[in-house]
Order: C-alpha cells, then structure tokens, then sequence
C-alpha cells in the first residue's frame, strides 16, 4: 500500500523520528522495500536487464551488517493480488510507471526499474544466507504488522503505511538504516546499525490530541493505493485549515489531521465527513472508506507459526479453494505469486523491461510458457464452470493478462494450453498434481521447451533447465537471435561457473589452478574500459526475451514441483557483462576464446553451444545476401503459393513455430 505523500510530509518535518541503535533484537523486514532498495544501490546501469550477481553480494552483506550486530531478522514478501483485487487500478497504474521507467532508461535518461527477476533472485539468495522468510497470501502489510507486534519488535521497510499501524516496537524507514555503516562503538554491547524509528506519539501529539485509532480514517481519505475519492473532494473544499497549518504541498494534509484531532472515535469523524456529501453518495462512500479501514487492522495470520511449523492458516487462501500444498510452496517461496493471481483472479501483470518499444512485447516469445502454466492451474475448472452440456464444453480457460503494446499497457485474453491426458483426467487435480510422476512431469517441461533429454545429458544438472530454455529462446524469439548474441550469453553463464568454482567451491574438489588463472584474467579484462560502449536496443530486446523464457521457464519448473535443478540466478545473467560481450564479439571474434587458459570452462562453453545450436537447422545463424533477381524469383514464387492450396500445420510442429498470436484477444 502507502499513504499518498506521508513519506515526504513526515521527511520534511523530522520531528517524528527519534535515533535507535539496532542490535540483539529480532527485525521483521518487509522484503518488497528491502529488494527494491538493494537492487537500486547494486547497480550502475539498469539498461542491460539487470546485474543479478552484484545484487545477490549486496544480499549477503546487507544480512552480514545484520548478524554482526545480533539482529535476527525474518523477511515477509508480498504474495499474490488477494481475492478482492482491490488494487487492480493502482496496479495499472504501477505498470504505467515502469513503463515510462524503461522508455526513459531505453533513452539514456536516469530512471529506476527493477529489473524482471529481481524477486527471484532475493529469494535465492535468502536461501541459500539461511535467512527466515515467507510469503503472504496477498499483501504483507498488515501480517508484517502483526508479528512485529506479537514479538514487539521493529518493523524495517519503506511504506509509509507503517506510519499508520500502531506498532509497539516502532518501524525503521529503510532510508535511515545505515546498514553500511555499522557502528562498533557500542561499548561492551558490541557493534549496532545506526537507524531512526518513526514516533507515533510524537506524530499524534503534534496534532493536539489527534488519537491513534483514527489514523486508519486520516490514511484513506488522504488516498492509498485502494483508496482515490472524487466524492471526498466536497468535504476537502469546505475543510477550513487553521493558521497554523501554513502553506506548501502537505497543507491538505495537514488540515485533514488537526481536523480529525476533535473527534473520539472514527465513526464520529466518518458521520461528520459524510455530511458534506450528497445523500446518494454516502452509503457508498461509507461502505467503500470502513472496508479500507480494515487494511490497517490486526491480520488473523500468524506468521510466526510459519517460522516455528513451517507453514501457516490463512481462511482467505481456504475461501479461495487454495490448495493446501500451493498455499505452502507459496509460502517457501517455491512458487511464484503470479501462481496465485493466476488460480483465483485469472489475470497476471507481465513486468515491463528496457525493450525495443516499436517491437511486441519481449514476453511474447515465452507465450506458449506461459499457456501450460495456465493449463496446469485451470484445468480443473473447465469441467465445474456453469454451461449447459452441449455449450462451450470444449473450450480452454482464459487468463487476462497486462502487457505492453507499443508504448501503453493493454489487457489481452490467452487461452490455456490444451495438456496431454494424464494432466487433464480426474486422478491429477491441481491438489494431487505432486502425484503425477516426476517422469511424466519432466517429460512435459521438456516438451514444451522443445528438447529431449538426451540433449542435455552432457549439461551440468544445475545449467540443464537455462539450457533448455536457451534453445526454445532461440526457435521462438522474433526478431531471429545472432549468433553472438548466443554466444555472449553462453559466455556470460561460463563466467558465472567460473565465479562459482572460485568463490564458493565444492570442499569436496580442489579448484584447479588453471581456473584460478583463468578466473584472474577474466577479471582484468572486464576492468579494461569498453572501447565501444554504445547501448544497441535490439541486442537488449533480445535479451529481455531470454530473461521472460528464463521467468516463465522457473515458474513451470516449480509448478511441476522441480523435475529440473532449479538454477542460481545470480549465476546466469548480468547485463552489463552480456552487453559488453556482445559488442566485443562484433569486432573482435577473439573474445570468445575468454575462457581458453581454463580447459575445463572451455569444454564446457563449447558443450553449451553445440547443443543449442544442435536444436536447430545449419542455416539457422548463417548470413544471407540477397542479390536483387533472388528477390525477384522468391516474389513470384510466394505468388504462386498464395493461389495454391494452403497446407495444414504439420501435428508434430512445434507451438513456438505456429502464430502464437492466435489466441490473443487484445482490449484497452
């Protein structure tokens, strides 16, 4: 959520903080804030999809700072969009954002957008720091709320909605947690985070004797994320400031909570603030403002079962018809919550990355990903939905999904993919779908990406699914993708195994030394300065496209409970290494010789490629010219076919060589 301007207005006062020296507490982090703000602090150049590596080292020294001081902390991600989906027009409006984010970085211009995989990439990272985390069902607000104040300790984030909850341990404003300057001047108490904790006392008792229980009613009429009142506007125009209340941006604001000062309780404000409006507005409007107000009351979840048990109650997830094992993974952050909004709302938010905007959406080629995934949830449904037995009995689920097109977000509706029969009939619902056997699972994973498992039989296990996805990356992409464009990609994984083997080796392998050697001059070479360092937009295209297969093709593999190793993300991709690669192979081919001092990584880089590059034609990557008469001749004979018998779709084609645009029904 967030209150609208509550940050900037408390910032610009200052007097409702007091300093606090964090150490030998328990912290509940709200992880949304805290993955956002370290993703932004890792990252010089966000234009090239995003440096999951140098993201995951600032993970692992942001909780580092942590434990050196005795914190223990416990991170609460958001989950799914909630049942109501009562946030749907400020999601909309969200995606806009991000949108303008990403045309303004495509341009040169400074902008923030986090980059497609980020939230995946803190969850592993989480996992593998053995840092306690969950997922909620919807929004973590109000269940970060509640087990801060079960465990009366501090809440770290930045969403000025905790401004709001009547927390008993105070919350921590991420922008003044000097994480990176841990203090070990504390005495014999040891070292501590230099922080400063929001004072609700102090905010209340500037306002006279404004009383905490009516914060919920200042936050919603003020405007949040689910609440924007035109009708409110009538009470704002005859709301007389006092003096005191001054000019400047937060004067409404200002206004609005020496107002609520006089009242009790906050239905007595409601009724008064209900009286400036016209009569046919008030039952809505009343309705509408108390069902907000419950955003800001105790949450009945207890998350602090989920870290004693391992899992916890949630009656919205019940009402849902949530199955118990998909609330559970929700919860481990073994599923995605686009899983969630998909199984209740039918509908997802595909992000926005530093696209080619004249181009369709990157997330286009991983459609046909995306329409087993809806297939596998959906499925059951097909036969429960009311139709009479000779109507629409036939036809697929939909799911509405927000995209871009060109330069704006549109909805468009894709049909589910039709699933081979053991997934459809009655013994495998979406409950049971862990019953299915793990080889009839892996052989649909490998289906949809269009490769058997021979191919990948010579791939380390952890690198067989990127692989995979590499090689439907390749058929499926539109534009077609160069050859060094592969290869600068491939090359960028065998770095990250190099990385890996020196920096986090097996201790049961000596790391060789010709891998130290080669691990040392591949250092050198990135700290050498790019000779060409022109962004191409095409190239990141690209790219983006690989990163929305990379997305779709983790969320499949979890669905269907991992048949493959589930790869380190901060492993597989940083942008600015893949772009630089990809100009250095333009002009010198000599580039993809990096890795030649190290056998083993050479090996393993020529592996990669010959089995993407075994998955399609010998001409698929080679250059043709066209003289002027091939033109000619390739013109009349494409005039011939048009008035020839059209030929019908081979069965045995694969989905990503058809129009995968069939299916779509595109709407404002």
């Amino acid at each position: 959520m967030g209150v609208q301007g509550l940050t900037g207005f408390v910032e610009e006062s200052g007097a409702f903080f007091t300093e606090l020296r964090v150490r030998d507490t328990k912290l509940v982090i709200d992880g949304s804030s805290l993955y956002h703000c370290l993703c932004f602090a890792s990252s010089a150049d966000l234009r090239g999809g995003g440096d999951y590596d140098a993201f995951s080292s600032a993970v692992r020294r942001f909780f580092g700072a942590l434990r050196a001081c005795g914190v223990a902390a416990f991170v609460v991600l958001d989950g799914g969009r909630g049942a109501a989906d009562r946030k749907l027009p400020a999601l909309r409006g969200r995606a806009a954002e991000q949108l303008r984010a990403a045309q303004a970085l495509g341009q040169g211009h400074g902008a923030r957008l986090a980059p497609l995989l980020a939230r995946d990439a803190f969850v592993q990272a989480l996992r593998r720091l053995a840092v306690p985390f969950v997922l909620s069902f919807a929004e973590a607000d109000r269940d970060i709320a509640a087990l801060a104040n079960s465990w009366g300790c501090p809440v770290l984030s930045l969403d000025s909605d905790f401004c709001v909850f009547d927390l008993a341990g105070g919350y921590c404003p991420l922008s003044h947690f000097q994480w990176q300057s841990v203090s070990a001047a504390g005495g014999p108490q040891g070292c501590f985070v230099p922080a400063r904790c929001f004072s609700l006392d102090a905010f209340c008792g500037h306002f006279g004797r404004l009383r905490r229980g009516l914060l919920p009613l200042f936050a919603v009429m003020n405007g949040n994320d689910y609440v924007e009142l035109a009708a409110l506007d009538g009470f704002f125009s005859k709301l007389q400031p006092p003096r005191r209340c001054g000019a400047g941006r937060h004067r409404r604001m200002r206004a609005l909570l020496h107002w609520l000062a006089q009242f009790e309780q906050p239905n007595q404000a409601l009724d008064s603030v209900l009286e400036h409006l016209k009569k046919h507005q008030r039952e809505e409007v009343r309705e509408l403002l108390c069902t907000s107000m419950e955003d800001y009351a105790p949450s009945d979840v207890r998350l602090e079962d989920f870290f004693q048990n391992g899992r916890y109650e949630c009656e919205a997830a019940s009402r849902a018809g949530v199955p118990r094992w998909v609330l559970d993974a929700l919860a481990q952050g073994k599923l995605a919550p686009l899983i969630i909004n998909v199984l209740i709302l039918r509908s997802t938010f595909l992000r926005v990355q530093v696209e080619n905007m004249q181009r369709p959406s990157a997330h286009s080629a991983a459609l046909p990903l995306r329409q087993v995934i809806y297939g596998l949830l959906l499925r059951a449904q097909r036969n429960t939905e009311a139709a009479a037995p000779s109507e629409h009995t036939h036809q697929l689920p939909v799911v509405c999904e927000f995209d871009r097109c060109q330069k704006t977000i549109k909805k468009s509706f894709v049909q589910a993919a039709s699933l081979p029969t053991e997934f459809c009939d009655d013994r495998f619902p979406l409950d049971k779908l862990m019953e299915v056997p793990m080889s009839s699972r892996q052989k649909l994973l490998l289906e949809t990406l269009g490769v058997k498992m021979s191919f990948l039989e010579s791939i380390p296990s952890h690198l067989q699914l990127p692989v995979a996805v590499t090689c439907y990356w390749v058929r499926c992409s539109e534009p077609k993708v160069k050859l060094h464009q592969l290869k600068a990609l491939l090359l960028m994984i065998v770095s990250g195994e190099l990385h890996r083997i020196n920096n986090d080796p097996d201790p049961t392998v000596l790391c060789a030394e010709d891998d130290s050697i080669a691990y040392n001059e591949f250092l050198k070479w990135k700290e050498k300065k790019l000779q060409n360092s022109d962004f191409d937009l095409d190239a990141a295209h690209s790219f983006c496209q690989w990163q929305c297969c990379l997305q779709m093709g983790l969320y499949l593999n979890q669905l269907l409970c991992t048949p493959l190793s589930e790869p380190d993300i901060s492993r597989l991709y940083t942008g600015t290494l893949v772009h630089r690669l990809y100009q250095e192979l333009k002009s010198t081919p000599s580039v993809e010789n990096l890795f030649s001092l190290s056998p083993k990584m050479t090996q393993l880089y020529l592996v990669l490629l010959n089995t993407v590059v075994s998955t399609v034609s010998p001409e698929f990557f080679q250059k043709t010219t066209k003289t002027r008469s091939d033109s000619c001749k390739k013109k009349k004979a494409s005039n011939k076919k048009r008035t020839g018998t059209r030929c019908a779709v081979p069965e045995t084609q694969h989905l990503c060589n058809v129009n995968r645009f069939a299916s779509l029904e595109v709407d404002d």
